[in-house]
C-alpha cells in the first residue's frame, strides 16, 4: 500500500520488494505445514539473516540492513502476509540486533552480531517476560550477581519467541536493587551450564515460532558478557520496545491483508442463491469495513514509524498503532472468516490459521491494556 502523504525511498521499496518476493517463495507454500507441525523455519531465518533482515535497522557501516522505520514496518508487514511464525522471530532477533549494535563494545560486536548478519546463527531471542512479570518490564526477578570474574544468574523467562533455536538469549536481569536503574542485560549462549531451554509451547497460533521458557540455574557467564553499561538494562528494554511495537502493528496488518485478500476472492468465487457471496450487501458493507480497518491502522502505524525515524520518542504513537492495528487485523479476520461460512472454521481454509494467528499480536510486546494505560498518560501528563 502506498497511502497519500507517504512517500518511500528507493532503500525501502528494494526491501519491501525482497521481502514480499521471499515471502510468497519460501514463507506461504509452508506455513500451514509449519503451523500442523510447529516446525521451527530455521533454514528460512538463515536466508533471511543473510538478507538483511534480522539486523534490519542496524547501521550499514555494522553490518545490517540500515532501514528505516517505516522500511522495517512495510518488510514485517510483508514477511507476516506469507507466515506469522517466521515473521515474530524476526520481530524478535531485530530487537536483539538493535540493541547490541547500539551497546556493545566492538570485540562484543565482532562475536555476537557480525555472525548474526552473516547468517550463521539462524536467530537469537530477547529474554524479558518473565511467569511472574508479564507486560511489567520493571518488575524483573530474574538475578545477577558478581562472582569473581563472573556474573552468576538465577530466575525465569517466560514465553520468549525463538528460544528453542536461538543460539544465544539477551537476557534482562537484576544485578543491583529493585528499581529500574538495577537491571543489566547479558548475552547467555545456547548450552551454557546452569541454562534450561523448555519444551516448545503449544500454542493456539503462531505455532512455529519456538516460544519457550528459559530457566537459569547458578548460570554462570564471564564480565565480558555484560552488554553495555551495569544498571543500563531496562532502558535499553524500553526504546527497543518502543520501536518493536511498530514491528508487531505491521505485522498484525500483514495477517490482516492476507485474509482481506483471502475473503474477497472467496467472496466473488463462491455462489449462493444463484449470485457470489459478494454481490449481497452485507458482503460489501463487510468488505468496506475492513478495507477502512486496513488502511486507517497502516496510516497509525506509519505515521509512529515516520516519527520515530524523525528522532521522536513516539511512546504513545507507537501505542496507538499497535492498538489499533492489532484490533482491527482481528475485526478484519472475523469479518473475512464470516463471509467464508462454514469453510471459516476449517484448517483447509487459510483464514482459520489467520484467525488464531492474530490473537496473540493483543498481548506481546505489551498488552494493550498496557499500550492504553501509555496513551492515557501521554494525553492527561
Amino acid at each position: 500500500m502506498n497511502l497519500a502523504g507517504f512517500a518511500f525511498t528507493e532503500e525501502e521499496n528494494l526491501a519491501t520488494d525482497a521481502a514480499a518476493d521471499f515471502s510468497a517463495r519460501r514463507l506461504a507454500p509452508g506455513a500451514s505445514e509449519r503451523d500442523r507441525t510447529g516446525a521451527f523455519p530455521i533454514e528460512e531465518l538463515r536466508e533471511l539473516a543473510t538478507m538483511g533482515l534480522l539486523t534490519a535497522k542496524v547501521a550499514p557501516e555494522l553490518g545490517g540492513a540500515g532501514l528505516s522505520n517505516v522500511g522495517y514496518a512495510r518488510v514485517m508487514q510483508k514477511l507476516a502476509y506469507g507466515c506469522a511464525s517466521t515473521a515474530v522471530v524476526v520481530a524478535s532477533s531485530n530487537l536483539v540486533s538493535k540493541v547490541v549494535s547500539e551497546h556493545a563494545t566492538p570485540e562484543q560486536r565482532s562475536a555476537w552480531l557480525d555472525p548474526l548478519t552473516r547468517g550463521e546463527l539462524g536467530t537469537v531471542s530477547f529474554a524479558l517476560t518473565e511467569p511472574k512479570g508479564g507486560s511489567d518490564a520493571a518488575a524483573i526477578s530474574t538475578r545477577a550477581r558478581e562472582d569473581g570474574d563472573d556474573f552468576v544468574l538465577d530466575g525465569e523467562k517466560a514465553w520468549i519467541t525463538g528460544a528453542t533455536h536461538a543460539a544465544y538469549h539477551l537476557v534482562f536481569a537484576r544485578t543491583d536493587g529493585e528499581g529500574r536503574d538495577g537491571q543489566s542485560a547479558f548475552v547467555v549462549p545456547r548450552g551454557t551450564k546452569g541454562l534450561v531451554v523448555g519444551r516448545d509451547e503449544d500454542k493456539m497460533g503462531q505455532r512455529a515460532s519456538g516460544t519457550a521458557t528459559l530457566a537459569f540455574e547458578g548460570c554462570r557467564v564471564p564480565k565480558r558478557n555484560l552488554l553495555g553499561r551495569r544498571g543500563g538494562g531496562y532502558a535499553m528494554a524500553l526504546s527497543a520496545l518502543g520501536a518493536g511495537r511498530v514491528g508487531i502493528a505491521a505485522l498484525a496488518l500483514g495477517l490482516g491483508e492476507a485474509a482481506f485478500d483471502a475473503g474477497l476472492a472467496y467472496a466473488k468465487e463462491r455462489k449462493v442463491f444463484g449470485q457470489a457471496v459478494a454481490s449481497f450487501q452485507n458482503s460489501q458493507f463487510a468488505i468496506a469495513n475492513a478495507r477502512i480497518d486496513l488502511d486507517a491502522a497502516w496510516l497509525l502505524t506509519l505515521r509512529a514509524a515516520r516519527a520515530i525515524d524523525e528522532g521522536a520518542r513516539a511512546s504513545a504513537e507507537a501505542s496507538m498503532a499497535k492498538i489499533f492495528a492489532t484490533e482491527a487485523a482481528g475485526r478484519v479476520i472475523d469479518s473475512m472468516l464470516q463471509l467464508h461460512g462454514g469453510y471459516g472454521c476449517s484448517r483447509e481454509y487459510l483464514v482459520e490459521r489467520l484467525y488464531r494467528d492474530a490473537r496473540v499480536t493483543r498481548i506481546y510486546e505489551g498488552t494493550n491494556e498496557i499500550q492504553r494505560v501509555i496513551v492515557a498518560r501521554s494525553v492527561l501528563g
